[in-house]
């Protein structure tokens, strides 16, 4: 029988932060891999990507099925590393970019959260004409603000 030990760190990544996600969707980065960056979150940032999951991402996924995470948690060498803002709520696990095929999609996500959800801020990212993702923030500590914006004409 095969003896296999597990780190801390096996037992962070396999995390449940919610019914539906774990702690890997929100650290995992190939920009990290690919450069050697340890981007292990701290116990607050693990608190804060639970709040955000619970308020806004599982409704989400109730909403409208699976939903993948492109960028979440991210240690301050990864955020600069891929040109992050140094004030990015990424930065304190309040952030999640989710993967939209479509900006028909990326509407009907927005206008939903929009409606039902308490968030802190909200954005519509484009890349050379196409929806790139959804950007989307909740606050466990202090207001939400609600706070929207968009490279694309929202309508």
């Amino acid at each position: 029988m095969k003896n296999t030990t597990f780190t801390n760190q096996d037992y962070l990544c396999d995390m449940q932060l919610s019914q539906h996600f774990r702690l890997v969707e929100f650290t995992r980065s190939a920009t990290a891999l690919r450069l050697g960056i340890n981007n292990n979150p701290e116990i607050e940032d693990i608190e804060a990507l639970q709040a955000l999951c619970i308020h806004v991402l599982e409704p989400l996924r109730k909403r409208f099925g699976v939903i993948r995470i492109t960028s979440g948690y991210r240690c301050m060498k990864l955020n600069q590393a891929v040109g992050g803002s140094r004030t990015s709520q990424h930065l304190l696990g309040e952030a999640a970019d989710i993967h939209v095929g479509s900006i028909e999609v990326a509407l009907k996500m927005y206008n939903f959260v929009i409606n039902n959800l308490t968030f802190d801020q909200m954005l519509v990212e484009m890349k050379r004409g196409k929806v790139h993702c959804l950007h989307i923030s909740y606050r466990q500590e202090g207001p939400n603000r609600r706070k929207v914006s968009s490279n694309y004409e929202i309508k």
